[in-house]
């Protein structure tokens, strides 16, 4: 028995992809990836738990500006996922509307009311989302044709017209979700399209970035010096970033304060009481995701409190 634990052990390579599993996902969701881009792919799945199997991750590739890209991204199905882990997550609601429905919603209290009335439904005419959470007030998000018109023409423009009503929905939950959790997932990640069960079997990945093939081109005496000049850069792209994040948590941070003062809460003790009853952190402090999302939050206490509503607790 030990040494059948053993086995299975030494299979569990990163996080819980077995040599198997990593062999599958090399040659067919990362097929044409390179070595480097393939074990970035896998470390990013692993670090953040989702499942590539299940399309909440998947990496797409395509010609930019100055070449080929490759680009990890999350699906909605990812977006749920991760929301999922928040403590406070209390499931959503989401449906495309057509013209013959019966639809309104309270964009207060987020309830919304929607019958079909027939079977004869009528075009798609939008979709809405409404995210709960037990510790905040419910997000509802509303699109409509027009908003998205735009989609249908960019690069993903084949999924938006063969599977519109799925992707119309796929994209309220996107908009709900970062509303409600602080999820930031970028407008240009959705366009390419949020399923990957739907698309041509793997014919967006057959590519090498650049940099992969300006190494393939060098002398074998000359990787070392290559190699090391790479790793600099990406610890200066690093601490870039992290500088960048910093200082974005203190803007936030401030504007929060700030929100908070309009409220009425003005004593720094009672912000902070306030935080931690109602927006505890997942960790021991909270993420710039997650201060994002109780600027949000406040923010829309601020809005529903200048139109003579009370705040809803």
């Amino acid at each position: 028995m030990t040494k059948q634990i053993a086995a299975v052990n030494t299979q569990a390579l990163v996080g819980s992809f077995t040599q198997t599993e990593l062999e599958t996902l090399k040659g067919t969701i990362a097929r044409g990836t390179s070595d480097e881009q393939f074990a970035l792919f896998v470390q990013t799945c692993a670090s953040s738990g989702l499942n590539p199997f299940l399309n909440q991750i998947y990496c797409i590739t395509y010609n930019g500006k100055n070449g080929p890209v490759m680009s990890i991204q999350i699906a909605v199905e990812g977006i749920v996922a991760l929301a999922k882990k928040n403590p406070n997550y209390k499931g959503f609601i989401a449906s495309e509307v057509k013209e013959n429905d019966e639809f309104e919603i309270d964009v207060v209290t987020g309830e919304p009311l929607h019958k079909i009335k027939t079977l004869v439904r009528g075009k798609t005419i939008g979709a809405y989302c409404v995210a709960y959470r037990t510790d905040a007030p419910n997000i509802a998000v509303i699109i409509t044709n027009d908003q998205v018109d735009h989609l249908l023409k960019g690069r993903n423009g084949d999924m938006w017209k063969d599977f519109y009503d799925d992707m119309i929905v796929k994209h309220a939950i996107k908009r709900a979700f970062k509303r409600q959790f602080g999820i930031e997932v970028a407008e240009n990640e959705a366009d390419h399209g949020e399923t990957a069960a739907n698309t041509a079997p793997y014919e967006r990945r057959d590519i090498t970035a650049d940099v992969d093939t300006e190494r393939m081109r060098l002398e074998p005496e000359q990787l070392a010096e290559y190699d090391a000049n790479k790793m600099k850069e990406i610890e200066s792209e690093a601490v870039t970033t992290a500088a960048s994040q910093v200082n974005e948590m203190v803007i936030v941070q401030g504007e929060i304060v700030r929100a908070f003062r309009t409220l009425g809460v003005t004593k720094k003790e009672d912000q902070t009481a306030e935080i931690a009853m109602r927006f505890p952190p997942k960790k021991d402090k909270h993420t710039l995701a997650e201060l994002k999302g109780i600027l949000k939050t406040l923010q829309l206490e601020v809005d529903e409190m200048n139109d003579g509503l009370d705040p809803i607790e």
